[in-house]
């Protein structure tokens, strides 16, 4: 089967560096990717975390006490920076994009999960790369995606996607910690291993984003049952996308 759709999700932790600022090139080598596979006519959804970072880099602290109003704050600032950069850059390869934000009760079965469908389906049918987030700035506490890894998973399979990449700042998973010499990557794994084992716990800080490995391996899982291979990468590796589609031995890949 040929692939024609993708979702890739980007994390924070691949498009900062160590000051959490957001990197340039990183954005620029994504969408020269999308760029890539789109003229081979495989259209890409791009989920992309970020915009709590960018916000903050603009605001830096904030006085606001309550956690989840300062994450609305530097969320509801930093996405329309975010999508400044994708859209100047996807516009000097001659691409369009589209911001798509979604709260959970998007997917809920019923009218807004169709009118979901209706917007992803009219932007890909006209050639357009939707970049989706989780509309922070109205999404309830309770009813938060756990993170961008699960929102992707929702996309992917909204749209019946034919691959899930998700692209953090490690090889894929491993059998320990990355850093560790013993360690080793795992190139596939299959949903019913015992592979939560290996998980290292994170510590992450404010707007370093929500998902940690763990999350990522269940997200992983649950897609990968539903039929849609899917991949744990580094998205700082250049070409990493482009490898994955190409069958090349990148990342750990989870199927069914």
């Amino acid at each position: 089967m040929p692939i024609k759709r993708i979702v890739v999700k980007v994390g924070t932790n691949v498009l900062t560096n160590k000051d959490n600022r957001i990197l340039g090139p990183v954005l620029k080598e994504l969408v020269r990717q999308i760029a890539v596979l789109y003229e081979r006519d495989i259209m890409v959804v791009l989920v992309s975390s970020g915009s709590a970072i960018a916000g903050k880099e603009v605001l830096g602290e904030c006085s606001i006490e309550d956690k989840s109003t300062r994450r609305q704050v530097y969320s509801s600032v930093g996405q329309p920076r975010m999508m400044r950069h994708y859209y100047s850059i996807f516009h000097d390869y001659g691409m369009r994009c589209a911001q798509v934000l979604a709260t959970k009760r998007d997917f809920t079965p019923g009218k807004y999960r169709e009118n979901m469908i209706n917007c992803y389906e009219g932007l890909l049918s006209e050639g357009i790369i939707p970049i989706a987030n989780e509309d922070d700035a109205v999404s309830l506490t309770m009813s938060m995606f756990s993170d961008n890894d699960e929102l992707a998973s929702l996309v992917a399979e909204l749209i019946d996607a034919d691959r899930l990449i998700i692209l953090t700042d490690t090889d894929g998973l491993y059998t320990g910690h990355p850093d560790d010499e013993n360690s080793e990557k795992l190139d596939e794994v299959k949903v019913t291993q015992n592979v939560e084992k290996y998980v290292q716990a994170s510590d992450k800080k404010e707007g370093e984003g929500r998902g940690g490995m763990e999350s990522k391996l269940k997200i992983a899982k649950g897609t990968a049952g539903k039929d849609i291979p899917t991949y744990i990468a580094n998205g700082k590796r250049e070409n990493v996308i482009v490898d994955i589609i190409n069958d090349m031995d990148v990342g750990t890949k989870f199927i069914s």
